[in-house]
């Protein structure tokens, strides 16, 4: 069983930058792709970056890409969302989670979420 643990976020002006972490326990870890994803208060939780077991492939939402980079270190079970270029719409409570289903880019092929962190940016 793999738990997360997600940290990083804060308050930040509009065009800051932030840098999420996501810390795995758990072997198998560097077995799974794993996903950010967000949600706003009255808003359904979206799809935000993946990357692949092996960090190889990596997938964006239009609305983040060029701006937010995923990446992870498997020695260190931690997966990263660096983001910059912060807009206030991205304020959200962000989440990470192991995927276990098909596809990348939708909630349901999620699991082990973890607690989130709140993004706040400022305009």
């Amino acid at each position: 069983q793999v738990q997360l643990v997600e940290s990083g976020g804060g308050l930040v002006q509009a065009g800051g930058s932030l840098r999420l972490s996501c810390a795995a326990s758990g072997r198998t870890f560097s077995s799974y792709a794993m996903g950010w994803f967000r949600q706003a208060p009255g808003k359904e939780r979206e799809f935000v970056a993946a990357i692949s077991w092996s960090g190889s492939d990596t997938y964006y939402a239009d609305s983040v890409k060029g701006r937010f980079t995923i990446s992870r270190d498997n020695t260190k079970n931690t997966v990263y969302l660096q983001m910059n270029s912060l807009k206030p719409e991205d304020t959200a409570v962000y989440y990470c989670a192991v995927r276990r289903g098909y596809g990348y880019y939708t909630a349901g092929s999620y699991d082990n979420w973890g607690q989130g962190t709140q993004v706040t940016v400022s305009s």
